[in-house]
């Protein structure tokens, strides 16, 4: 009879991500704390605080219309973690943009980040250190503050 060890390893999922124990290891970073890589959960939780943030906004100004609504949010990406490293949302979470060398974003990083966010699709294809395209387009990250 055949086994699933006869069909081939692909069932088994992706190997291992050379000896990583956690997301952000090899980036020199801890596991939790300060400087840790933000985790899904609070990722989530940040982005739909500002999208209900500039969402009301949109409602407000330009009777809710679905691209005032993503303009809104691209400017507040750009703006607020350009200028502080953090969008209201990060903020409240207390999670910030930074630099794998640990400095805040800075405009041109959030111009090109918040770009690529608003696509969508480079913002869910991650790496193993939870990190999506448009983050290591320039080599940055969302870690813990």
């Amino acid at each position: 009879m055949v086994n699933r060890s006869d069909i081939g390893s692909w069932l088994d999922g992706p190997p291992p991500s050379g000896q990583q124990e956690w997301p952000g290891q090899r980036l020199g970073r801890p596991e939790s704390g300060p400087g840790s890589i933000a985790r899904f959960g609070p990722r989530a939780g940040a982005l739909l605080i500002d999208w209900a943030l500039c969402s009301v906004i949109s409602a407000a100004f330009f009777d809710y219309d679905a691209v005032a609504t993503l303009a809104v949010f691209l400017a507040e990406q750009i703006l607020l973690v350009g200028f502080f490293g953090y969008s209201i949302g990060h903020r409240a979470l207390r999670m910030q943009v930074q630099t794998l060398d640990g400095k805040p974003a800075g405009y041109l990083t959030a111009l090109i980040r918040g770009v690529l966010l608003c696509l969508v699709i480079p913002a869910v294809i991650i790496d193993v250190d939870q990190r999506g395209l448009h983050d290591r387009v320039r080599r940055t990250g969302l870690f813990r503050i």
